[in-house]
């Protein structure tokens, strides 16, 4: 335990300091888009290529994984909408609230820190989950937020948020990285010398940027949405997102092994981890550009990544 913990400690350190240099104004919050934008534009897109191109193929195709991971997000959800529904929370915020509960942080944090933990190798069974994550869940989860509208629109809303969550998917860099990333597996293509170093070397600032960005992130959404909320509004998503999440999945994947089907024990380690990181801190710009309540949703971002410190070094000590 305290080997993984001397592991973990610095990722979540650069989370805190992130968070503290955003609330002690040592980072003006109007600073906190442009490294986002670096870490989504430049440094994460050459991390996941990186990692992508330096995979083999046939780990970053692997059904199994995809069926399972998938099948858990969706139960994830239908499960957190349920849960949430009431005279307070509609359909907008239940289902922005079911996307934290079911959208691990794993671009920003899971693929740096399971590759540190457990060796790069393991980066494929990663990246396989963002991509369903990014593909079928975010867009699952937006569709069904506009439910309000749909009721007066006949379905027209939920067709008009498709289509933008489409056009959010196609725009986003990273799935075009990995996809990149798995053709040059494929066809062993290396970039020219110049070229590559100066993509491995944005890939090294990623880990360190986006973590310090999520903690500045978290910290801008906690200063302006400082409303005051009963804890069964949150609580309840950030305890399915840290534990029910990660049990979900070992329960499918260890059925789905005694079944026949050929998922590796450790990629289903790997996806029992990426359960049991804390929410993605991007969910949160979803909140605002949809109109859901960013307090809510700041808050279950902000408590599960702060308990994950804890949660996920003992599910990392539990699983290996």
């Amino acid at each position: 335990m305290l080997n993984i913990l001397l592991v973990t400690f610095p990722f979540f350190a650069l989370v805190l300091a992130g968070f503290v240099a955003a609330r002690r104004n040592m980072l003006p919050l109007e600073a906190i888009p442009g490294l986002n934008g670096f870490v989504l534009f430049f440094a994460l897109p050459c991390l996941l290529y990186r990692f992508g191109s330096t995979t083999p193929i046939t780990e970053l195709l692997d059904a199994s994984v995809m069926g399972v991971y998938l099948l858990c997000g969706l139960v994830m959800v239908a499960f957190a909408v349920v849960m949430s529904l009431n005279a307070r929370i509609r359909w907008n915020d239940a289902s922005i609230g079911a996307l934290v509960a079911a959208f691990p942080n794993t671009g920003f944090m899971g693929v740096p820190l399971l590759a540190a933990l457990l060796g790069p190798q393991v980066a494929g069974t990663a990246i396989l989950t963002i991509l369903v994550d990014m593909v079928v869940t975010s867009s699952l989860c937006i569709a069904l937020s506009r439910l309000d509208e749909a009721e007066g629109q006949g379905g027209r809303a939920m067709l008009d948020a498709g289509k933008k969550a489409l056009r959010g998917v196609l725009a986003n860099p990273m799935p075009w990285s990995i996809i990149l990333g798995a053709v040059a597996s494929a066809y062993a293509v290396s970039l020219p010398k110049p070229v590559e170093q100066t993509v491995w070397l944005l890939a090294d600032a990623a880990s360190p940027v986006a973590l310090f960005t999520i903690g500045a992130v978290l910290a801008r959404a906690q200063m302006r949405s400082n409303h005051p909320m009963p804890l069964s509004d949150y609580v309840p998503v950030v305890l399915m997102k840290l534990l029910l999440h990660p049990l979900l999945v070992l329960a499918v994947g260890s059925v789905a092994i005694r079944l026949g089907a050929p998922l590796s024990s450790m990629a289903l380690t790997v996806m029992v981890l990426v359960a049991a990181l804390p929410s993605a801190s991007n969910v949160s710009l979803l909140a605002e550009r949809f109109g859901a309540d960013n307090g809510r949703i700041a808050r279950i971002i902000l408590v599960s990544t702060a308990a994950a410190f804890f949660t996920f070094s003992a599910a990392v000590t539990l699983m290996t």
